[in-house]
C-alpha cells in the first residue's frame, strides 16, 4: 500500500506514528510503500540550540519546567509501548533543514526508511546535534549512502526546492497544522500518531 508522510525528524509523535504504522502493516500482512516528505516544526531554528530542550519548550508553550516533565512523561510512556526509548534530557536540538534535503536523497536511493529511522533515533535516543552538519554527514553515510554524495548535497542547495515543494503542499494543499501526516492510495488521510486500531482501518479504508 502507498503511504505518503509528511515528518520531521525533531518530532516525537512522527516517531512514535511511524513504528505504529509499521507494526499494523506488519500484523495484517500488509507491504508498505512509504514516501517521506519534509515538514519542519521550526524552519527558523539555529544550527543548534543554546538552551536545553525543555528550557525551549518551557519558553515556547508557556508552561512551567514540571509541566514540561509531565508532557514527556506521557511521551516516553508512548513511546516505549512502541519500542522506542526517548531521552529527552540529551537531545540535541537545531535546524532540520539540512537532514530532510539527506532524506530526499536517500529516497533517491531507495533509502527513505533507513534514512528517517537512523536520524529519528540519533536525535531522540542518541543525543546527537541534528543540525549540525558534521552530524548528518556521518549518519548519512552509516546508512550507505555514497559519502561524495552526501557531501555535495549538503555543500550546494540540491533537493532544497524539494523540501520546499513538500512544505508547500502541506500548507496549501493539504492544509496541514501538524505532523505526522499521512495519506493512504493518495485517498485518505489520517493526521497524528493515531492509535494502532486508527491505521487498522485507514487500511481497510484505503483498500476499498
Amino acid at each position: 500500500m502507498k503511504v505518503d508522510i509528511w515528518s520531521d525528524i525533531v518530532c516525537p509523535f512522527c516517531y512514535i506514528g511511524k513504528r505504529r504504522l509499521e507494526a499494523v502493516a506488519a500484523e495484517a500482512g500488509i507491504t508498505l510503500d512509504v514516501t517521506w516528505h519534509s515538514f519542519e516544526l521550526d524552519p527558523n531554528a539555529p544550527t543548534n540550540h543554546s538552551e536545553d530542550l525543555a528550557t525551549r519548550l518551557s519558553k515556547k508553550y508557556g508552561r512551567t519546567l514540571e509541566q514540561v516533565a509531565e508532557m514527556q512523561k506521557g511521551i516516553i510512556a508512548a513511546g516505549a509501548e512502541e519500542g522506542i526509548h526517548f531521552k529527552f534530557d540529551i537531545a540535541r536540538s537545531g535546524n532540520s533543514f539540512n537532514a530532510h534535503r539527506i532524506i530526499h536523497l536517500a529516497t533517491q536511493k531507495g533509502l527513505g526508511n533507513e534514512a528517517e529511522e537512523r536520524f529519528f533515533k540519533a536525535y531522540f535516543i542518541e543525543g546527537e546535534a541534528i543540525g549540525d552538519r558534521d552530524t548528518v554527514e556521518r549518519l548519512a553515510v552509516s546508512i550507505g549512502l555514497d559519502p561524495a554524495e552526501v557531501k555535495n548535497v549538503l555543500d550546494t542547495d540540491l533537493y532544497a526546492d524539494a523540501v520546499r515543494q513538500d512544505e508547500a503542499i502541506a500548507q496549501q494543499e493539504l492544509k496541514v497544522s501538524g505532523v505526522p501526516f499521512f495519506v493512504f492510495n493518495n485517498r485518505l488521510a489520517v493526521s497524528g500518531a493515531q492509535p494502532r486500531e486508527v491505521f487498522h482501518q485507514a487500511f481497510q479504508q484505503a483498500a476499498q
